[in-house]
């Protein structure tokens, strides 16, 4: 054995690795914050991840209700799922914000000719008194911000699965429209044609007809391949990857539950709307950083022991430091930063408010616009314009109405059916993002926390 080591002494190793053992051992004290916040990370991991697996995802069929589309879609969607990670990130980071930095186990020794001095030692900062507080409720305010990210995703996935939903949906009434059209115009082509073999039309009737047939069977060719990115796009909202294979359209239409005769819909958009509140949180979030900038005044502290193991008994050697927080400069800028970005996060906050309100306004008149048309379409326009074409079907097979007035009147009733389901189309999308993205009502099952849980942190004054 060296002589080094047996001055060292085996009761100085012994120290050294009973401090180390205790020392690895330690947790620290979590804040209010900190554990409201993991309790929320919880909750929401039981539906959205439990045991951090994914959850039995539901079998899609055609005849399969929409919730459970949205169901999968909301659970396997990757953006979710990152929005998701990123909050679980921000979560721990609290507990690396609200930590003491590690201790450190220091050795020193005299040496001249022999080991004059052996002196090993452990040594802790302390920053200043407030300063690890004010750190955790940053993170805490990030946590929130991170949060509503991961609710907007959540949403905004549910409406880029209902989008192409309902336009699926539409698309093939649309077709049907164009199609029984066409079938009418095959029949009015009979019609020109018996007529012009009596002699009572020439076949200008019977060509025209055929026009308007080709042009009707290419528009049905077009609206049948634009089936597909309207499949590809749901296919994306469900999370599934390109070579899965293409999922099932539920059979059945669903429409949007939303009672828009509240006069406070704007008024609890304000308050339920996720972007909202992620810019709340963004608020408290500078709001925090400036508490944090005040503690760059306050000194942190450094303190240590160490113990000479050579002479007999055992000296200990106290040790302390104090940082000097002398550059008034330095801590006027992290100040005035602080403020700033608390200025400029305020602002964005109204930004999104003022958005948000002009958003309402216009999908609510998106959506009334749609009932006022769907109500003169169905109550007045389609059945005076289906008359229209019976006087003059009748009117062309007894000589009284010529073929252009004829084709008129078919073409007018097409326009106001395609316009009928466009209205459709529109409503319900309308009604879709206002539910969805601009009120922020979560569809059932959705994995995100329930509006009493979803309260933002206030953290304390550390100031």
């Amino acid at each position: 054995m060296s002589p080094l080591f047996h001055n060292f002494g085996w009761s100085a190793w012994g120290s050294a690795g009973v401090a180390v053992v205790l020392l690895a051992g330690c947790t620290g004290v979590p804040t209010r914050e900190e554990k409201t916040v993991q309790q929320r990370l919880e909750s929401v991991a039981t539906l959205y991840r439990p045991g951090d697996a994914r959850p039995q995802l539901p079998a899609l069929k055609a005849e399969s209700p929409l919730g459970d589309f949205l169901a999968h879609a909301m659970l396997s969607q990757p953006q979710v799922e990152a929005a998701y990670y990123d909050w679980a990130a921000s979560v721990r980071r609290i507990t690396t914000a609200r930590s003491l930095p590690d201790p450190r186990l220091t050795f020193s020794a005299d040496i001249a000719d022999v080991v004059m001095a052996v002196m090993p030692g452990v040594m802790a900062e302390f920053p200043g008194p407030g300063k690890l507080r004010a750190a955790a409720n940053v993170a805490a305010a990030e946590s929130d911000v991170k949060y509503f990210a991961f609710e907007s995703a959540v949403l905004r996935t549910a409406f880029n699965l209902k989008k192409p939903y309902y336009q699926l949906h539409f698309l093939d009434a649309k077709i049907a429209v164009n199609q029984e059209m066409l079938r009418l115009l095959a029949d009015l082509e009979k019609l020109s044609r018996a007529r012009n073999e009596v002699g009572a039309v020439t076949l200008q009737d019977a060509l025209r007809a055929q026009i308007e047939q080709e042009r009707l069977a290419n528009e049905i060719a077009n609206l049948q391949d634009s089936r597909n990115p309207l499949l590809a796009q749901f296919k994306g909202a469900l999370g599934l990857k390109p070579d899965a294979d293409a999922p099932p359209v539920p059979a059945k239409l669903e429409t949007t539950p939303l009672d828009l005769t509240s006069d406070r819909l704007l008024a609890d958009a304000l308050v339920r709307n996720p972007r909202l509140k992620a810019m709340e949180a963004e608020v408290r979030r500078a709001d925090a950083s400036i508490r944090l900038a005040y503690k760059a005044r306050v000194p942190d502290f450094t303190l240590g022991l160490e113990a000479d193991v050579r002479p007999n008994p055992v000296m200990f050697s106290p040790q302390a430091a104090m940082t000097l927080p002398v550059w008034r400069d330095k801590i006027a800028a992290q100040l005035a930063t602080a403020q700033a970005e608390k200025q400029a996060a305020a602002a964005r906050f109204s930004a999104e408010q003022i958005m948000l309100a002009v958003e309402f306004a216009e999908k609510s008149f998106m959506f009334r616009e749609a009932t006022r048309n769907l109500g003169l379409l169905n109550d007045r326009l389609l059945p005076k314009a289906r008359q229209s074409l019976e006087v003059a079907r009748s009117g062309y097979a007894s000589g009284k109405v010529d073929f252009i007035n004829l084709i008129d009147a078919q073409r007018t009733l097409l326009d106001f059916r395609l316009a009928e389901v466009e209205a459709r189309i529109q409503r319900e999308l309308a009604l879709a993002e206002l539910s969805l993205v601009i009120l922020g009502t979560p569809p059932a099952g959705a994995p995100i926390l329930r509006t009493n849980e979803r309260q933002p942190t206030e953290p304390g004054r550390s100031k």
